[in-house]
């Protein structure tokens, strides 16, 4: 089509510019999906959506962004206009294929690792990655998550991000989890809790604890939220009182006592297993950590009951084989998983046998 016939189209209305050389063919209001492809097909070659846009294509996002964001081969260089945020690549695989008539876009994997790097604070780059794992049709899994992170060269949250990739695919559903998990329990070496533990509930549905000390009968439950509606105390109040039937003991803790407080937090949890059988000795994390209270405490009693210590000692001693089978397993699995992530890496950053130096 003649340039003359596109000015013809756009002079009677027919048509209308969106972008530059990016025009609608059509009247009315711009769908978001024309808005988006109008954002790429102006970004040109080798562009795709990410960011923001990427979450919302990928349903990480509960609304658009302000602003479109489109992800350009370094080579390139666009001219900006307003409603575009522009960003530059030079890794290849990040830009990756897309269907056949489809929108150009970031992989969910890649997507999350964006948007987790635009993060100011360690708890929203949390929130991202539960949030990938947690949103029925969001497609990621733990290896593609763990590549991408490691395929980028420069990362502010690369520790964090891994950290939370690892906890998030073994049942950490939320933020308040994975900071118990890593603010409670290993920054105290207190034992590893089971995570997303089913149990039947009255009327024979499935629930799930968020936390159970299972040897020892300790149920932790986490809730990140300010209050309760009286339905939802309810129900959390009829699982208490089950697991009571069972011999279990719930302990419930929130934001302030898993972010704020978590060594005093520790402290109680280390007190409660230690009545209920387990025989290990959590480690403060600092000099004024509520931990080092405790073992004194702890120690003071084993002091003056000698009996009571030799008891404790072998009871430990019986302890022993199967928390380091726990962590021999635990140590392996991770040798496994790093193997993986390195091959599939080298994969993802090498030229493949069609594709060449192109890619």
């Amino acid at each position: 089509m003649s340039p003359r016939a596109v000015e013809w189209k756009v002079k009677r209305g027919e048509w209308r510019r969106v972008h530059r050389g990016i025009y609608a063919t059509f009247t009315g209001t711009l769908p978001r999906r024309a808005q988006l492809w109008a954002a790429v097909l102006y970004a040109g070659d080798g562009a795709v959506l990410s960011h923001e846009s990427a979450g919302e294509f990928h349903g990480l996002l509960d609304k658009p962004a302000g602003v479109i964001h489109v992800t350009v081969p370094r080579t390139r260089r666009v001219t900006p206009v307003p409603g575009i945020k522009l960003h530059y690549s030079d890794l290849p695989g990040r830009l990756g294929r897309h269907a056949a008539g489809g929108i150009s876009v970031t992989g969910a994997a890649d997507t999350v690792i964006d948007l987790a790097e635009g993060c100011r604070g360690v708890e929203d780059v949390y929130g991202w990655v539960t949030r990938a794992f947690g949103r029925s049709g969001v497609s990621v899994n733990m290896v593609e998550l763990l590549v991408a992170v490691k395929v980028r060269k420069k990362l502010r949250w690369r520790n964090e991000l891994n950290e939370a990739i690892v906890a998030a695919s073994g049942g950490a559903h939320s933020v308040l989890e994975l900071l118990w998990d890593k603010n409670v329990e290993r920054a105290h070496g207190l034992p590893e809790s089971r995570k997303q533990v089913p149990f039947a509930k009255p009327g024979g549905q499935a629930g799930f604890r968020d936390r159970e000390y299972v040897p020892f009968g300790l149920v932790i439950e986490l809730d990140g939220k300010l209050a309760h509606p009286g339905e939802q105390r309810g129900q959390d109040r009829a699982r208490d009182r089950g697991g009571a039937v069972q011999g279990k003991q719930t302990l419930r803790y929130g934001w302030r006592e898993t972010r704020y407080e978590a060594c005093a937090s520790a402290a109680e949890v280390a007190r409660v297993l230690w009545r209920r059988g387990w025989r290990g000795r959590p480690v403060a994390c600092s000099p004024g950590c509520p931990v080092t209270g405790a073992l004194a405490e702890l120690d003071a009693r084993l002091a003056g009951t000698p009996g009571w210590q030799r008891e404790w000692a072998q009871q430990r001693a019986a302890q022993l084989p199967a928390e380091k089978a726990a962590a021999d397993r635990r140590d392996a699995n991770r040798a496994a998983l790093d193997a993986m992530v390195a091959r599939a890496a080298q994969e993802r950053v090498l030229p493949g046998p069609e594709e060449g130096a192109a890619r």
